[in-house]
């Protein structure tokens, strides 16, 4: 089973791009900028859902929740879209502009 899942997660990450069109230099200058915030948000974001983690496993004898572990997994493969787009890897935006998988 924890195959599976990271075969899904490489795909996720490395997976075939879908075409996306190369965009004028100062609109992607625009998205560069607001992706950063976000990215800024998203780490906050990651900083609490650790500490909540942290504090679910001491209450649980050591045992992730493991909604909280999908959502790390899902926020990480966000995080490493949105890096790919900000260093010109992919010309796929991350999710608000497309799907979020």
């Amino acid at each position: 089973m924890r195959q599976d899942q990271d075969d899904r997660l490489e795909g996720r990450l490395h997976g075939e791009q879908p075409p996306a069109a190369r965009e004028a230099l100062w609109l992607r200058l625009v998205h560069m900028v607001l992706i950063a915030l976000m990215l800024s948000v998203a780490q906050t974001i990651l900083t609490l859902a650790t500490i909540m983690q942290f504090v679910l496993m001491l209450l649980g004898r050591g045992e992730p929740n493991a909604q909280l572990a999908d959502f790390g997994t899902d926020l990480g493969v966000w995080i490493a879209k949105a890096a790919r787009f900000q260093t010109g890897a992919s010309e796929v935006k991350p999710w608000p502009w497309t799907e979020l998988d």
